[in-house]
């Protein structure tokens, strides 16, 4: 038990650790360029961007400190926290292209393969537990939404 919940907690503390650097590269055009994109009416304020994504990160850490605790000698548990690893990475890229390369375009091909990949993991993490699939289900919901509103961002400007 004490074992899992270091998992877990590693889990999450990663997932925060990447969102923070995130919004490190994001902040730095949240006021300046974003400011001036043309956005589509359903663009949320700001201010909810920062909150959506702290329980997201923390539900993708604890979803992934739940597959890692069935045992990492599993051969499922390795393939879902691959894919969970390389989802990872694309979030991160995705805030460096958009906001700190400021090219919507290439942004949108990161995050359709962020789609890809996040429907594969949890696919993988379905197979070790329905729990952790089921809590990467708002980040999925979010993504397609950020992916639309990549979309329309990239299409208005």
């Amino acid at each position: 038990m004490k074992k899992k919940l270091t998992y877990l907690i590693i889990s999450v503390v990663i997932c925060l650790v990447i969102g923070f650097l995130s919004s490190v590269v994001t902040q730095s055009s949240v006021d300046d360029w974003y400011v001036t994109l043309n956005k589509p009416s359903f663009n949320p304020p700001n201010w909810v961007f920062a909150p959506v994504w702290t329980i997201l990160y923390i539900l993708m850490g604890i979803s992934a400190g739940w597959v890692w605790g069935k045992g990492f000698h599993h051969k499922w548990v390795k393939t879902g926290l691959y894919h969970f690893g390389f989802q990872l990475l694309l979030n991160a890229l995705w805030s460096i292209v958009f906001f700190g390369l400021k090219e919507p375009f290439w942004a949108l091909w990161i995050i359709v393969s962020l789609l890809i990949v996040l429907a594969l993991t949890i696919k993988w993490f379905k197979v070790v537990s329905k729990f952790a699939a089921a809590l990467l289900i708002p980040y999925l919901l979010w993504v397609c939404f950020a992916t639309l509103l990549n979309y329309k961002i990239w299409e208005l400007n």
